[in-house]
């Protein structure tokens, strides 16, 4: 079951709560630190993008195409829509032969307010570019081209690309791929079904490749690691979470999101994984909960703790801007 992980409190009582479950595991597959129900089933939704990219960097991708860093940030991004993302996108799929044309994730409003507002106020419309799930597609469309198979119907479960992206999560999270079921993603591909424990081994596989017994497949999995920690805006974006844990600890942890509350974190010199699953999905839970759980954990300094706080302070305002609440962690 599901446990209280946060308060939310008005006036010195609580008004509201979020459950979650948590795994902590570490790089031999041992359950550090359990919350709720840690081998709870989940959509892992976006979290599952790092391994996702596998077959295409195992492929010769990045050398093939003259791939760069940031661009292997890219398509493992949950990204804000920003000038930054949109460029990237235009630039990548030009180097696999393509345009935006072939995405088929959809349009979307971008997570960035900002730019959001720009678009409307130049009445613009929202693109496919501006999908969080753009990057990813670009990757899927570029694994297409690699392999020299049909474009059309990359997005199906049965697809070439879909295919070998099942069985590379499935090999990363040491499960049977039949094993690993699969649903459909905000953006029109196959997501996958597992528990959180398997979620958070593959986090701490990525957070030490060379302890996590990837064999052949551990310089690429290094590659994709290096580059989320070397480009945490491409990774989301502006203010986002992800981005400023990322470059608050210059590394240290590495951090994704995946809708409906999902979110892995990877600590890199300890070779942790850390899954938790807010029950409700709500997105204001995520940055109070995963800050919680690093402080739990002693993933933090008392100097990044602090600076997180101040980024994402625990409390409620109205509308004037005054406190009337607190957020607060039962851990």
């Amino acid at each position: 079951m599901s446990e209280v992980l946060l308060h939310y409190t008005r006036g010195g009582k609580v008004e509201s709560v979020h459950r979650a479950d948590v795994a902590v595991v570490d790089v031999t597959g041992k359950m550090v630190w359990e919350f709720g129900d840690g081998k709870r089933p989940m959509f892992w939704r976006s979290a599952a993008k790092p391994f996702q990219l596998l077959p295409f960097v195992e492929q010769g991708g990045v050398e093939k195409f003259k791939i760069t860093e940031e661009e292997i940030a890219f398509m493992v991004s949950s990204h804000s829509g920003e000038a930054e993302h949109v460029a990237l996108a235009h630039a990548l799929l030009a180097k696999v032969g393509l345009t935006i044309e072939a995405l088929a994730c959809g349009p979307a409003k971008p997570m960035s307010s900002k730019m959001a507002k720009e678009l409307m106020v130049q009445k613009q419309p929202f693109q496919v570019v501006h999908n969080a799930c753009s990057g990813k597609h670009s990757g899927m469309l570029a694994l297409a081209q690699m392999l020299q198979v049909a474009i059309a119907g990359y997005t199906e479960l049965m697809h070439p690309v879909q295919q070998m992206m099942h069985q590379a999560v499935a090999d990363s999270v040491r499960m049977q791929k039949e094993t690993v079921e699969t649903g459909i993603d905000g953006c029109g591909v196959p997501v996958f079904y597992l528990p959180l424990y398997n979620m958070s081994l593959a986090y701490a596989r990525l957070a030490k490749p060379e302890e996590g017994q990837w064999g052949q497949r551990e310089k690429s999995v290094r590659l994709i690691r290096d580059a989320m920690l070397a480009h945490p805006h491409v990774v989301a974006g502006t203010k986002r979470f992800d981005t400023v844990l990322m470059n608050v600890t210059k590394g240290r942890i590495l951090a994704k999101i995946g809708s409906e509350a999902v979110y892995c974190l990877a600590s890199v010199p300890d070779g942790l994984g850390v899954t938790f699953k807010i029950d409700d999905g709500s997105y204001r839970a995520v940055n109070p909960a995963g800050i919680a759980i690093l402080k739990k954990l002693d993933l933090l300094s008392s100097a990044e703790y602090q600076t997180l706080v101040e980024q994402f302070p625990p409390v409620l305002k109205n509308h004037r801007g005054d406190v009337i609440g607190t957020v607060e962690a039962t851990i």
